[in-house]
């Protein structure tokens, strides 16, 4: 069965696709099985992985029942990917149902034992789409910027962890809080960063070790429908991914050792 990690947090610009896109690829590196979720409307993810997703089946074909999961599955670079589109945007209106709550969990649990990882990006809202992906997951990556507003998107983030925790899915953990563009001779990093520590604390979960450095690849890389470790696999925020991955899955091991 697949370990399903889920990027997450309400604000934008925070660089949940880039660490989605760089723990896929990572993974994949490493000889592991994985698959991508782009819950996003934007369709961010499935763009910086290479895919038109306006001439494939997308995650929304999925939810109305047009698709089965195999069909809605594409691959690019060698990644298998569940890939969204803007259509996705209209899922708070038109999946009103009892329990929609649990769509993808339903759906994921039919490849899950093909997957050694599978990854979940989500959109900068706390909605229908992200208590899906809260619901399907075992953990939660939630990057972050070292900037105040930021700061307040991810404590938002709380209420809704544990409502999912008491109503869908008690087994949620917040794995980490991951620092993004990250530049530690700017006194407000330095300052956020303890602050992130204590909403860290609140969250029962740690900062990430590995802080993610600032580099313009990472802008550039989605451009050319690569990860920023295909893009610039030399460069600082590639290395700084590469370190995530390895601090991620060494958290999971110890994870799976202490049950």
């Amino acid at each position: 069965m697949a370990t399903i990690i889920t990027i997450t947090n309400q604000k934008g610009g925070v660089g949940k696709t880039t660490t989605a896109a760089a723990l896929l690829c990572s993974l994949y590196e490493r000889g592991q099985r994985v698959l991508g979720v782009d819950l996003d409307p934007q369709g961010s993810l499935s763009f910086s992985l290479g895919l038109d997703t306006e001439n494939c089946a997308t995650v929304y074909d999925l939810f109305k029942g047009r698709v089965t999961i195999d069909e809605a599955i594409t691959s690019s670079h060698g990644i298998d990917l569940l890939p969204a589109n803007i259509l996705l945007s209209a899922a708070e209106l038109e999946f009103n149902r009892t329990g929609r709550e649990l769509m993808l969990r339903g759906e994921l649990v039919r490849v899950s034992d093909r997957y050694d990882y599978i990854i979940i990006d989500t959109p900068p809202a706390l909605n229908v789409l992200t208590v899906n992906a809260y619901v399907a997951s075992d953990n939660l990556v939630i990057p972050m910027v070292p900037e105040i507003l930021s700061l307040l998107g991810v404590a938002q983030i709380k209420d809704t962890i544990n409502t999912v925790q008491e109503c869908y899915n008690p087994k949620l953990n917040v794995l980490g809080i991951l620092l993004n563009k990250y530049n530690a001779r700017l006194t407000l990093n330095r300052e956020v960063s303890e602050m992130a520590d204590q909403i860290a604390t609140q969250l029962n979960t740690n900062v990430f070790k590995t802080v993610i450095r600032s580099s313009i690849a990472v802008a550039e890389a989605p451009a050319h429908g690569e990860s920023i470790l295909s893009y610039a696999p030399n460069s600082k925020p590639a290395e700084d991914f590469q370190h995530l991955t390895s601090e991620i899955t060494s958290l999971l091991r110890e994870q799976k050792d202490s049950r």
